[in-house]
């Protein structure tokens, strides 16, 4: 069976959205490539290979090709260096642009004071051509590829500036005072260096969750082994091993608690605020941190399999994909630079036959290329989504993907599964129902066939029969009935737990005084398992699964936004109506199979609904996945986390209102960065082109277009969950 691989490819030199589109096409068109995303916001490129796919090395030449570069893996220090020097740059360009800009000032107010044309020259000619020179590079590379982008635009609007000035001095010299554009060329290319540092400073925040998550993990752990003690490579620990973690250290792996008492700090892992006691039997996640005592653990995952590892894969994912709206963007951005240089030439040769005078066609033209820049669209998108979805980390809710972002808001109903999602999922045995001393006898046989069971009603029978000390006999030929219960043999005879259903499916007959029973303590609200041995009902055990603290109010905020609630049990009518009734839903399916529970939903989108199913186990994966938004609770198995959009990582069902908060706040900014950066561009080249907008104007306009959407992309950082 063959298999894709991926590849990500960190790009440098990209600049707007022609940019990122422009690599995405290069790559895309590799032979071996079966999909290429490319993310400008984060400057790279997510590639997937088919079997035969192209090398890291080929794609990186691909990427060449297109007038772009592929950054090496640098060591901690080499990345931090890299602004300096870009501000470095930065810095030479506004010390040579300042006195023009002063020089243009004096010259407005009407002072004495001013530059020879000489000096402009001198002065601009390198912010030109070495502070400039990044703009030159990409538009050769552009129009190599005939794909002009933002480096057009810049390079041909400066060089127009810049080129008639230094003519006019070399005809004129000192007289040529009063029709010089050097200040305009220096300021544009200044501002837009600036606008790009900025722009670089503002992405790096909004990727800030991330980089905190992966900073999480220590390098070392303290291994436990016949010697003492010894620090290894946390790459190199294999479940099993036995780890000291001391107190005020970060847990180096997923592990459960074998030895300590303590605390766990596990905000930046599931959002959680408040410390988490850790006892013998607990388990830990990696990247939490160890509170007041010293713990021994026994690793159970490790590397790309621990919890840390897993978020970071999912917050990733969900920020280098694509939205739908951001595609059309790029199919925009692709044509917009090649309009705007014919707009160029029109206002050009407008100004001129209208009658104006040179010095007003140029300037109107450069203004027009200047301020068309399509940075700002290109990074709309992307910046919201990073940002949103790392705010929405932070607190514990993981993003699969962006179409998740783009569903979201539309949801308007949201379907709950009860067990382990609005209950706390570790129900108790209550009593056990059976004729006078065969309690322990029936308690032993229930806990025979359910021995292994991760079901929670199985491991409620369990710990009782543990509890106990009843000695749990061995059983054969488990047959696990999904939504219904189990059966197997124990000492030759057959035996069967379950619900009433399974029952009578079996040929199992119900007496009537355990049928009595039955009716009183589901009325009380207790789940009850019949037991049935060699086909007749010998008793039956109940169960109660206490309410999740924060359902009432889960199912209250989502009432709020104007989102109807359903919930859905595989428990008996009357359990599940209790339940209900204690937190507000009024929607109750019930008793209901797995396969009950894809039908709902189906049901619900034939109504014309759009449904978020709410589940934590393995039966609930199918729902979650019929569901246009499936949310898996925190706590719950990976196959529901694997067929969920969205995973909450603490069992918290109120954060599924926060889920959808965030998701639409975050679609929100998406379409507010979409508006105004098309507003940039609707309202100023209209004025550019009138003449109304001079060149440097353009360029401080241009340059603010980029910064305010990702500045209002950052906004997103103050969201908090009301969890």
């Amino acid at each position: 069976m063959s298999t894709t691989a991926s590849v990500r490819l960190d790009i440098t030199g990209m600049t707007c959205a022609a940019c990122a589109g422009r690599v995405e096409r290069a790559l895309s068109r590799t032979p071996g490539v079966l999909k290429a995303s490319v993310n400008l916001a984060l400057e790279r490129a997510d590639i997937a290979l088919a079997p035969d796919g192209p090398d890291r090395m080929a794609l990186a030449e691909a990427v060449r090709d297109a007038g772009y570069d592929v950054r090496p893996m640098v060591t901690a220090e080499e990345a931090e260096g890299r602004p300096w020097i870009e501000t470095a740059t930065l810095a030479a360009a506004v010390l040579l642009t300042l006195p023009l800009v002063l020089n243009m000032a004096a010259m407005a107010l009407g002072l004495a004071w001013h530059l020879t044309p000489w000096t402009e020259l001198a002065l601009a000619t390198p912010v030109q051509f070495w502070a400039g020179a990044r703009f030159y590079r990409g538009a050769w590379a552009s129009l190599r590829h005939r794909s002009p982008g933002m480096d057009v635009l810049v390079a041909l609007g400066t060089s127009a500036a810049w080129g008639f000035s230094a003519v006019q001095v070399a005809l004129h010299g000192d007289m040529a005072m009063g029709q010089l554009y050097f200040e305009a060329s220096a300021v544009v290319i200044t501002l837009v260096l600036l606008g790009k540092r900025l722009e670089a400073r503002a992405k790096r925040g909004a990727s800030a969750a991330l980089r905190a998550l992966m900073a999480l993990r220590p390098e070392t752990a303290r291994v436990l082994t016949a010697d003492g003690p010894v620090e290894r490579p946390v790459d190199e620990l294999r479940p099993g091993d036995r780890i000291l973690v001391r107190p005020g250290e970060r847990f180096p792996v997923d592990a459960t608690v074998e030895a300590g008492d303590s605390e766990a700090d596990e905000s930046l892992v599931t959002g959680e605020s408040l410390p988490v006691a850790k006892r013998p039997g607990d388990t830990v996640a990696a990247g939490a941190l160890n509170g007041t005592g010293a713990l021994t653990l026994a690793a159970t995952a490790v590397g790309e399999d621990s919890t840390i590892a897993r978020i970071v894969r999912l917050v990733e994912a969900a920020q280098s994909g694509k939205a739908p709206i951001q595609k059309l963007v790029d199919r925009v951005s692709a044509v917009f630079v090649p309009i705007v240089l014919v707009l160029a030439v029109a206002t050009f040769a407008g100004w001129l036959l209208a009658g104006g005078s040179i010095d007003q066609a140029l300037g109107a033209a450069v203004a027009v290329l200047v301020i068309a820049c399509p940075c700002a669209m290109g990074l709309a998108t992307p910046a919201a989504i990073v940002t949103g979805t790392g705010a929405a980390a932070r607190a514990g809710i993981l993003i699969r993907d962006i179409e998740t972002i783009e569903r979201a808001p539309r949801i308007d109903t949201v379907v709950f599964d009860k067990t382990g999602t609005l209950t706390e999922g570790r129900p108790a045995v209550t009593d056990i129902v059976a004729p006078a001393g065969d309690e322990e006898s029936l308690l032993a046989l229930a806990a025979a066939v359910q021995a292994g069971s991760e079901h929670p009603l199985a491991r409620a029978v369990e710990a009782e029969a543990m509890r106990q000390g009843v000695t749990i006999p061995a059983a054969t030929g488990i047959t696990a009935r999904p939504g219904r219960g189990v059966s197997g043999t124990v000492g030759g005879r057959s035996v069967i737990i379950g619900n009433a259903a399974l029952m009578q499916e079996s040929g199992a007959a119900l007496p009537e005084a355990l049928a009595q029973a039955l009716a009183e303590r589901e009325a009380a609200g207790r789940t009850v398992m019949l037991v049935a041995i060699a086909g007749e009902v010998r008793g039956a055990i109940a169960v109660a699964d206490p309410v999740r603290a924060g359902a009432a109010e889960a199912v209250a905020r989502l009432t709020d936004l104007g989102i109807a609630t359903r919930m859905l049990s595989g428990d008996a009518r009357a359990v599940a109506d209790s339940v209900a009734a204690r937190i507000g839903i009024t929607e109750v399916e019930a008793p209901v199979r797995p396969e009950d529970k894809v039908a709902t939903i189906a049901r619900l989108h034939r109504g014309g609904a759009r449904v978020a199913m709410v589940g934590d186990g393995i039966n609930d994966a199918p729902a979650l996945a019929e569901a246009d938004l499936g949310i898996a609770m925190g706590g719950g198995t990976d196959v529901a986390m694997a067929a969920a959009a969205i995973t909450l990582m603490r069992p918290d069902p109120r954060l599924v209102a926060d889920a959808l908060a965030i998701s639409r706040a975050t679609w929100n900014k998406v379409r507010q960065n979409l508006f105004w950066a098309f507003a940039y561009n609707v309202v100023g080249l209209p004025l550019a082109a009138l003449g109304l907008l001079n060149p440097a104007l353009a360029g401080a306009a241009m340059a603010l277009s980029s910064i305010s959407v990702v500045a209002n992309a950052l906004l997103l950082r103050r969201w908090r969950p009301r969890a």
